[in-house]
């Protein structure tokens, strides 16, 4: 059942940001209500409390309604219950952007020097990847997606490069673009947009967590010598570009893993190899 895919929108959509307490949802969060007027259901985990206090604050100082619902959004059953709640909240027809912003997967080793453990891996597909799907499909079962509604992940340039450690990462960013592809097939033909947006560094708590604080120094310092700007993208970099995406001028873009890095893949090594320029 899609339903919103043919008939009209609410005049004032949401914005679904899953991740919204902290960095790039955060972020996101407020631009979309600051630029569009939208309101905001965001879903986060309660581990960031005074953050989303603030999303809120920022999204109700927009004149934007804003609901931070507590929950681990990772999850098929977060996404039922979240739907649901959307339902009552927005209405059909109301999604206008669904954001995919969780940032929350195991660290380590596949098969050496105590590998990462099996419940680890999943839970990190769950919610680095598979949980896209069932948000996704939540919402379009209960006819919530707006006429042209952009449903956006967000990715890295782990699925380019090899870093100890970060298998995992690697392989759900992986499948969160293969997801991509076969949802944009699916709801294309329904009027609905999926992307992927792949930028690279862009300092939050989440990176910081990844490396110890040695090594991401040394990689900030690295991959800004490698922006051609020489200078690493912020979150409202990122997030202006999502509010792009979110309006009808980037309609054409479907399926599409959209380059967000600032050309950092093509001069990495270059950058490695000379320091002190």
């Amino acid at each position: 059942m899609s339903g919103a895919g043919e008939g009209g929108a609410p005049s004032a959509r949401w914005a679904v940001v899953l991740g919204a307490s902290s960095g790039t949802g955060a972020a996101i969060a407020e631009t979309i209500a600051r630029r569009r007027g939208w309101h905001v259901f965001g879903v986060h985990r309660g581990n960031w409390p005074e953050g989303a206090a603030a999303v809120q604050a920022a999204v109700e100082g927009a004149g934007a309604q804003c609901e931070m619902w507590v929950h681990d959004a990772g999850t098929a059953a977060a996404a039922e219950a979240g739907a649901e709640r959307l339902v009552e909240r927005a209405g059909p027809g109301s999604v206008g952007l669904l954001v995919h912003s969780l940032a929350s997967t195991a660290v380590g080793r596949l098969a050496i020097d105590q590998p990462v453990a099996p419940r680890q891996i999943e839970a990190s597909f769950d919610r680095m990847a598979h949980s896209f799907v069932y948000w996704t499909r939540a919402l379009y079962a209960r006819g919530l997606l707006a006429p042209g509604a952009q449903i956006l992940g967000l990715s890295n340039l782990m699925t380019e490069a090899l870093v100890r450690n970060t298998a995992v990462i690697s392989a759900t960013k992986a499948a969160l673009e293969m997801y991509v592809r076969h949802l944009a097939m699916e709801l294309g033909p329904e009027g609905y947009r999926v992307n992927l947006l792949k930028f690279g560094l862009v300092v939050t708590e989440a990176a910081r967590c990844t490396f110890p604080d040695e090594t991401f120094e040394r990689l900030v310092a690295v991959m800004t010598r490698a922006s051609h700007t020489r200078q690493l993208l912020d979150l409202q970099g990122v997030a202006d570009f999502v509010d792009h995406l979110a309006g009808p001028e980037a309609r054409w873009f479907n399926g599409a893993t959209i380059d967000f890095t600032g050309g950092e893949p093509l001069t990495f090594f270059d950058a490695l190899m000379h320091p002190e320029e």
